[in-house]
């Protein structure tokens, strides 16, 4: 069976898990769903009802992968031509620090009415803060070649920048910026973006990354 990805297109979760899919050139069947009308399918197979979601084999258990950093992994395990996964120790800290209180920071900026009792500006400054500390190690990657650290963080900045567009502009990170714009301009951002149709029970599958692009 080849495993199904369900994703959605916008979420910076499902950006990382496709960016890495097609890195490794690893074949799924992508299943993008809407998340005010989520598939039963897709609730059956993921336990938090979120994206990404990887069904390796839908007629044993144990085989769902449920979070995004875990469908990286595994993608690249199997496959990793560009090398990505050779990545200095302090990788997986810059990852773990975007996804624990970057990622934090970000959401109560963002969706400030989510959370009442927080204040966006302290938060808003605390993202910016980890975005000082990456800018002070970033060249063109964050180390000296790409790895699976540009893919895994890249997602949430461009969530954090689109915020406030003119805002992060203004702001001394330059490092970050430029990092940033190549990769929103790249190629294989653009090809990780297309946009699909939602996916319903019975679709013919869709293959991706799609066919030529190997």
């Amino acid at each position: 069976m080849t495993p199904v990805l369900y994703s959605f297109r916008r979420c910076p979760y499902a950006m990382r898990a496709r960016l890495a899919v097609q890195a490794a050139q690893t074949p799924v069947h992508l299943r993008e769903i809407v998340l005010r009308d989520k598939p039963a399918a897709f609730l059956a197979a993921s336990a938090s009802g979120t994206v990404p979601c990887l069904v390796l084999h839908d007629a044993m258990p144990d085989t769902t992968i449920d979070e995004s950093l875990d469908i990286m992994i595994w993608a690249l395990t199997i496959s990793d031509p560009d090398g990505l996964m050779n990545i200095p120790a302090p990788g997986w800290d810059l990852i773990a620090q975007c996804d624990g209180p970057f990622k934090h920071a970000l959401d109560r900026t963002k969706y400030a009415t989510r959370y009442p009792d927080s204040d966006p500006v302290q938060h808003r400054n605390n993202a910016i803060a980890f975005l000082h500390d990456l800018d002070a190690r970033i060249g063109t990657h964050i180390f000296d070649r790409p790895s699976i650290a540009d893919l895994a963080i890249a997602p949430f900045v461009r969530q954090f920048a689109f915020i406030d567009k003119p805002w992060f502009d203004a702001q001394p990170i330059p490092q970050v910026q430029a990092w940033l714009a190549a990769f929103l301009a790249s190629d294989k951002f653009a090809r990780i973006m297309t946009k699909y149709p939602p996916w319903a029970e019975g679709d013919t599958p869709t293959p991706f990354p799609p066919a030529g692009e190997f």
